[in-house]
């Protein structure tokens, strides 16, 4: 039988082209809930934001740096962990957050500062984490990847509709105001169907694969939100912050993992079936932790 680690997934130039554009619609949408004046955030109240970035940006590719390091899976699978925890927040996070009855406005600050953070921290992260672990080092060697070509493709996807939304919110409200719900309703049924489809196209591989990540998937989503949570505490934020953070810190942009995947490590098996089981199961666990977070309401 075929390893994971030898196999590339079904996934055409023209199908990687138009899941970039899908994420750029689906940032687009997020953008358009923003104003400068939600950036002067970092300026009044910096901890929380701080405090969410060094969660998500430092201490989850750490973390999911030692969950390899002792788990020991095979080396794509290993690769695909790295690389889901260097993307920065996803896009369900915020709407994941307020269900919680958490800071659905820091969520929202944080998913803006960490994707143009991730025009640098998600290539060094990659490089710095994938290059100590000597099984993913040897991947990354062969694919020889160019910090700067992610750099740009994160620009293009992620920065530059965020600049674009909140550029049309700013001068446009009336019309973003009319635009936000259908196009965040749009933009995630096409991302949901574009994922039903890429999978419909690669079943067989993913049915015979799934099992072998699905265990590692939950526990790296488990720490995800553990680490999120306990890093929130221990800089005593408040319930309400706290939730925000735990969130925002185990949903992570699979989507974008995807993306990348498929433009520079031609769809390497295990890393694929990594970031799209990270896609289905933050979903779940996400809607699942807030709907027992909602239970009580946070204190602020």
């Amino acid at each position: 039988m075929i390893g994971i680690d030898q196999i590339t997934l079904n996934f055409s130039p023209a199908s990687l082209t138009l899941l970039n554009a899908i994420l750029a619609i689906v940032m687009f949408s997020i953008a358009i809930d923003l104003t400068p004046r939600d950036f002067d955030r970092l300026r009044r109240a910096p901890k929380p934001v701080i405090v969410g970035l060094f969660s998500q940006l430092v201490v989850l590719p750490a973390l999911t740096f030692v969950m390899v390091w002792i788990a020991a899976p095979q080396p794509s699978i290993a690769l695909g962990l790295i690389l889901v925890a260097a993307c920065p927040g996803g896009n369900i996070s915020n709407f994941i957050t307020h269900r919680a009855g958490g800071n659905a406005a820091l969520s929202v600050s944080m998913t803006a500062f960490a994707t143009i953070c991730a025009i640098f921290m998600t290539p060094f992260n990659i490089a710095l984490w994938g290059g100590l672990y000597q099984p993913t080092r040897a991947i990354l060697q062969q694919t020889q990847i160019d910090p700067m070509q992610i750099a740009i493709l994160v620009g293009l996807m992620l920065i530059l509709p965020l600049v674009l939304g909140i550029t049309l919110n700013q001068r446009l409200p009336a019309l973003t105001a009319r635009l936000r719900a259908p196009l965040q309703l749009l933009s995630m049924g096409i991302f949901a169907g574009f994922i039903v489809l890429a999978l419909a196209a690669n079943w067989g591989f993913f049915l015979g694969f799934a099992g072998a990540v699905a265990g590692l998937v939950i526990l790296h989503n488990a720490l995800a939100l553990g680490g999120g949570w306990v890093v929130a505490t221990l800089t005593r934020l408040s319930p309400f912050d706290r939730r925000a953070i735990t969130i925002e810190t185990g949903i992570q942009n699979s989507g974008l993992g995807l993306v990348l995947i498929f433009a520079f490590f031609n769809g390497l098996g295990g890393m694929a079936v990594v970031a799209a089981f990270w896609g289905v199961w933050h979903a779940i666990s996400g809607l699942a932790l807030a709907s027992v977070m909602a239970r009580t309401e946070a204190a602020r």
